[in-house]
């Protein structure tokens, strides 16, 4: 796993413009119905990465126009809650990524955005103004590189324990980590589970 100083990492000298993946209509990648894009390109390198092929920042295809315009019709539907970033790593894939969220709030202001990243919120707060622009953009950020010691099969919507589901706005307003409020993580249904057997 590679653990980047403050500003290290330049999306404009790393970003290829490609994607791996845009997988529309999905229920897996955050809550409701979701348009998943799979960018290309990362430099963390987590043990037990589970889409190792995306860490090549040419693996896939090129972002195209017509690929935003599909996006932008999926996400039109009114089944659909919102956009989900993923990858490789979205953050460092921002000179194509945010001109496609500011399109969606200027056009799509009722879809959320959520965004998988290796940098953690810490991290984020201490980063170049692109990657900042690009956070202020996301309603929620799931944070943090993944670490294989603590993997947990339980947990929603990540893959180990120390990453975390952060509700943006309201962590921006409060200059503080705030967790998102609908967290629901299966260790909490098993308690749940164990202590009415109980009783």
């Amino acid at each position: 796993m590679n653990n980047p100083k403050p500003k290290e990492w330049q999306a404009q000298e790393l970003s290829k413009h490609y994607i791996a993946d845009y997988k529309p209509f999905n229920f897996v990648d955050g809550e409701g119905v979701r348009c998943s894009l799979y960018v290309s390109g990362c430099l963390f390198h987590c043990e037990g990465c589970y889409n190792q092929a995306t860490w090549n920042f040419q693996y896939g295809t090129p972002y195209t126009d017509a690929l935003e315009a599909r996006i932008m019709a999926d996400l039109a539907q009114p089944y659909v809650q919102g956009l989900t970033l993923l990858g490789g790593e979205p953050f460092l894939n921002t000179p194509f990524l945010i001109p496609l969220l500011q399109r969606i709030r200027r056009e799509l202001p009722n879809k959320d955005i959520w965004s998988w990243s290796g940098y953690t919120w810490e991290e984020l707060q201490e980063e170049t103004d692109d990657k900042l622009e690009m956070l202020s953009l996301i309603d929620i950020l799931v944070d943090g590189r993944f670490d294989l010691s603590k993997k947990n099969l339980l947990l929603q919507f990540r893959g180990s324990s120390n990453q975390r589901i952060i509700d943006v706005k309201k962590s921006v307003e409060k200059n503080q980590v705030i967790i998102w409020d609908k967290l629901n993580d299966g260790e909490t249904y098993q308690e749940q589970i164990h202590k009415e057997k109980l009783i």
